[in-house]
């Protein structure tokens, strides 16, 4: 990155326009201890417009819980516009768990995967209450390669947000405007993970490939470059960036709506 510091002022300006635009009064974000929401809340701190900072357990991990509020509090301490609030989902999301029918063999293979994105929902349905409560926008926390290359989150849930202020810096954009912004050196050392899943899995565990291949993948694609061109693990990189731009396009695109013909009405 050339300038985080122009970076940085040129978010936050942006911000605080698109929040004075919109007269709303402030900002919510879900806080999870990874570096794309200390990166976002920090920004939206430096606002000077009010602020909320959330975190959301649903059977977290330790290590996740510990680093969000280490950094809800940094950022209470430093900007008295800023207040952090803890909503655990635990109780709710199991409570949910307990009243889903019974499924088939073919089914319970998928319920892994669809659970973690209900996590995320409900994680959403959260951010709203509040935003309503205070006349605040959601910021979401996700990142050019997530949002636009890989669709590496989850539809209506932290993929469901007002404004986006990270989205169009790469990942390694993002950890050196964290390290300029002065994040926890504990959130720029852990692994990037969504929090979705109760064995802490990080993000290359599943994906398959770390966030620099996937950003070199993406640029790849845009310049239309030859495969036959790529060493053996570029291939591999390179396939599975396809494979997950390919099959969540369904997240990156408009809902398709269905038109009618005029003659029809």
């Amino acid at each position: 990155m050339k300038s985080p510091e122009k970076v940085k002022d040129h978010i936050v300006q942006w911000l605080i326009d698109y929040a004075q635009n919109a007269q709303m009064k402030g900002f919510v974000v879900g806080v999870s201890g990874g570096i794309d929401s200390a990166v976002t809340s920090t920004l939206c701190a430096l606002t000077g417009l009010e602020v909320l900072c959330l975190e959301m357990p649903i059977h977290q991990h330790p290590d996740q819980v510990s680093r969000a509020q280490q950094h809800i509090n940094l950022l209470t301490e430093n900007h008295p516009n800023v207040k952090g609030q803890t909503v655990d989902l635990t109780p709710l999301y199991d409570q949910f768990v307990s009243m889903l029918p019974p499924l088939s063999d073919e089914q319970a293979a998928d319920q892994f995967l669809s659970l973690a994105n209900t996590r995320a929902r409900l994680r959403m349905s959260t951010l709203y209450y509040f935003a309503g409560l205070l006349r605040y926008l959601v910021a979401g926390t996700g990142n050019r390669v997530e949002d636009f290359g890989v669709g590496f989150y989850t539809k209506y849930g932290d993929g469901g947000v007002d404004l986006s202020p990270i989205a169009d810096l790469l990942k390694t954009h993002v950890f050196a405007l964290g390290k300029h912004l002065g994040v926890d050196q504990s959130i720029l050392d852990a692994p990037p993970t969504d929090g979705l899943w109760e064995d802490n899995r990080t993000d290359e565990q599943q994906i398959g490939t770390s966030y620099s291949a996937l950003e070199w993948a993406m640029e790849s694609q845009a310049k239309k470059l030859d495969p036959a061109q790529m060493t053996s693990q570029q291939k591999k990189d390179f396939d599975i960036y396809l494979t997950f731009n390919r099959q969540n396009q369904h997240k990156m695109l408009p809902i398709p709506v269905c038109q009618i013909p005029k003659a029809f009405l």
